[in-house]
């Protein structure tokens, strides 16, 4: 290994897929993996956000093939076996799914074809061969996605022109996923839409399977999912609209709107219908605290999604005063880069804040601490110390997450927006 990251935003790829997969009604995911496995991805995804654990198994609870000595010299793939035989029996679920630990993926176990013979008995147990050190939790959530594509999305589809996929959105990574869905879900319920989150609403495997008839893909991040909008687009003729981060207050909620409205040719009095309504019930509101809220000069840490919703949103909508954005994911195309730095700062008030990409917190403390004047750091948990040092009011927008309770709380849409003006002045 050649650095340390201190302080990693997030877990391995066995984290992701797994917070992904467990966020699905009624899903068993079961490792093929070492005992800790388990209780470290639940505890470095679930609890960092918002203090939560509630997957339909979690931590002690999921299955495990709990791989030791014996299994890396001979060989685990009779323990899965046991392990999954045990798992159908015990736990009700419309799908199993096996995740493989560093220790499977090392030793080569052959964990296909185990659950191959499982799929002959039509018995719903996919394999997701992705071991742990294959990459971070991020990767995990596309990784997730392409197992959905391969086993579950029906291949045969009726087209449904009212339905769309709503993607993107990490459910635990993003902290406020729950809210943000249920935000956006209903802004599209206003344009006649019908919504496949997956994840919430008592979705599940059913709405997972419809996927393929969709209108759309809604994807709500500036760089993920690329090739899963492709292969969607190529097999099920399914186009895809990105919008660079959940929409946050009036302004990027009424381009959200239109986005959808142009990408699935929507009557356009209906849409402005729409807009007109949530900006009045913004607006209202904003009335009744002029002069509350004081001028701020503001930092925002965090993934590529937050940085450019909570910098725009406090930009445009608040009219404080941008310093700097640092974006903590570990992004490697320079394309991806130029067009997250394009969306920081492309504000429509106020000059544009210097954009940095440090996934590395030691890295970001000492970014911050070279500007002056700062009064507003809005980051995750890891960024109160250092907003104690500079004398500035920390604001918790971004994963992780550790000091507080979420549950459905969003910052997006036109109801989050009044949220975000709610902590910014409980939290002086």
């Amino acid at each position: 290994m050649s650095s340390v990251t201190e302080y990693p935003r997030g877990t391995c790829v066995l984290g992701g897929v797994n917070a992904t997969l467990s966020a699905i009604k009624r899903v068993c995911t079961i490792y093929h993996s070492g005992p800790g496995c388990c209780m470290q991805t639940t505890a470095g995804e679930g609890q960092q956000a918002g203090l939560l654990t509630p997957y339909y198994l979690s931590a002690v609870s999921s299955p495990c093939s709990n791989m030791l000595e014996r299994e890396v010299v001979f060989g685990g793939e009779e323990k899965l076996r046991d392990e999954i035989d045990g798992s159908i029996e015990i736990i009700e679920a419309d799908a199993y799914f096996v995740l493989t630990g560093c220790t499977a993926g090392i030793i080569g176990d052959d964990v296909e074809a185990v659950t191959a013979d499982y799929s002959k008995k039509g018995l719903p147990v996919y394999p997701v061969t992705t071991p742990g050190f294959a990459g971070d939790s991020l990767l995990g959530y596309e990784v997730a996605f392409q197992a959905l594509f391969d086993f579950i999305i029906d291949k045969n589809p009726k087209r449904d022109e009212t339905l769309v996929n709503l993607i993107g959105i990490i459910p635990y990574h993003d902290v406020f996923w729950t809210g943000t869905f249920e935000e956006l879900t209903r802004i599209l319920h206003k344009l006649g839409l019908r919504v496949n989150t997956f994840f919430t609403d008592n979705q599940g495997i059913e709405q997972v399977k419809t996927a393929s008839c969709a209108a759309l893909n809604i994807i709500i991040d500036p760089w993920r999912l690329k090739g899963f909008a492709q292969k969607m687009e190529e097999t099920y003729n399914i186009p895809s609209i990105r919008f660079p981060g959940a929409p946050t207050g009036a302004t990027q909620t009424g381009a959200f709107v239109r986005g959808v409205g142009k990408a699935l040719n929507l009557d356009e009095t209906l849409l402005e219908s729409v807009i007109r309504e949530g900006e009045a019930y913004v607006y209202d509101y904003y009335e009744s605290i002029i002069g509350i809220l004081s001028w701020k000069r503001f930092a925002v840490v965090g993934g590529a999604g937050t940085a450019i919703a909570m910098t725009k949103f406090l930009a445009n909508d608040c009219s404080f005063t941008p310093v700097l954005t640092i974006v903590t994911e570990p992004i490697w195309r320079d394309s991806d880069r130029k067009y997250i730095t394009e969306q920081i700062q492309g504000l429509e008030y106020a000059k544009a804040p210097d954009v940095f990409f440090l996934p590395d917190h030691y890295d970001v403390r000492q970014k911050i601490k070279e500007y002056d004047g700062v009064t507003l750091l809005a980051g995750s948990s890891l960024e109160q110390e250092t907003a104690l040092e500079i004398d500035a009011q920390h604001y918790a927008v971004s994963f992780p997450i550790s000091d507080r309770l979420i549950l459905n709380r969003t910052y997006a849409g036109y109801r989050g927006a009044l949220t975000v003006i709610e902590d910014l002045y409980n939290n002086l």
